[in-house]
């Protein structure tokens, strides 16, 4: 009898810490839906007045930025354009080179270099945006300087390149888990119809992973978005639609944190800042629906 008390104790103890940790999970993840709330919240109240003296058309399809002049402009069409030219260069960067090292890792790499490797790849994912930025400043400013013949090298190009260096670690360590979490049997029943190695990472083990591989790259992507620091540094501030890939541009994330200290709280400017971020919060939530879509859509293709 004694025994079995133990074991009916014990299995209720237990059932009361899984009710204890589900609560706490639960109080968590509320939590943080309601933080973003009142960050959501927040952004409105104080960029929406900015559109009762401002249209949303002009805002949006403005092409000069001079918040501080006589006559105030606050058009975010250039800063727009940068924030998608960026984008777009550094994706384009990022997004074979991740997928490439997360194919090597998971299945070319020997177990001795997958210890090196990997965790050496989670270490640079860790690298502080300013070092990043700083390293982008004092070296490859200049060397862009010397080597194409241009006048500053604080530009779109540098920006571009050390976001995409930024934005690999993140998405070659998550594709590389959702590569290695395809099934063995697969790739066995792949060799035994006769595919070589190749072959059975082309045809089997990537489309079964296109689940993982594009919530990966929709991250990166919102990442490459929403970094502010290394724009600030290395993008070259110029508020201007870009004409080549080595012009100064100054990107949304940028714009705010270049001006929030100099804008009087409650002003024209300092409601223009806000609604710019309206506009990043609505960039990154339709990325994120994005994820979630690829995600399922290529998770039951996958089944």
């Amino acid at each position: 009898m004694n025994t079995e008390n133990k074991i009916i104790s014990r299995k209720h103890n237990s059932l009361i810490f899984d009710v204890l940790i589900e609560k706490a999970f639960l109080i968590i993840g509320l939590t943080s839906l309601f933080v973003l709330f009142i960050i959501m919240i927040f952004l409105l109240k104080e960029g929406l007045p900015l559109f009762k003296d401002i249209s949303i058309t002009d805002f949006i399809t403005g092409r000069e930025w001079y918040p501080t002049s006589d006559h105030p402009r606050f058009g975010i069409l250039p800063l727009i354009v940068s924030s998608l030219y960026i984008t777009l260069i550094a994706s384009l960067i990022a997004i074979p080179l991740s997928l490439s090292v997360a194919v090597y890792i998971s299945e070319l790499a020997g177990a001795k270099v997958k210890e090196i490797v990997k965790p050496l790849v989670e270490i640079i994912a860790s690298i502080p945006s300013v070092i990043i930025g700083f390293f982008g400043m004092v070296v490859v400013a200049p060397f862009l300087i010397k080597h194409f013949n241009i006048d500053s090298g604080l530009n779109l190009f540098n920006a571009s390149l050390m976001l995409a260096f930024m934005a690999i670690p993140t998405i070659a360590s998550i594709s590389e888990d959702a590569i290695s979490s395809v099934p063995m049997s697969l790739k066995e029943a792949s060799y035994a119809l006769g595919a070589n190695r190749w072959e059975t990472i082309i045809h089997i083990v990537i489309p079964a992973s296109l689940s993982g591989i594009w919530t990966a790259i929709i991250l990166g992507i919102s990442r490459i978005i929403g970094e502010t620091m290394i724009v600030l540094m290395v993008a070259g501030g110029a508020a201007v639609i870009p004409s080549s890939v080595f012009d100064p541009v100054r990107p949304l994330t940028s714009n705010i944190a270049a001006e929030m200290a100099e804008s009087a709280v409650g002003g024209l400017h300092y409601r223009a800042l806000f609604a710019i971020g309206i506009i990043l919060f609505i960039i990154t939530f339709i990325f994120n629906l994005a994820a979630d879509y690829l995600s399922n859509k290529y998770k039951f293709k996958a089944n």
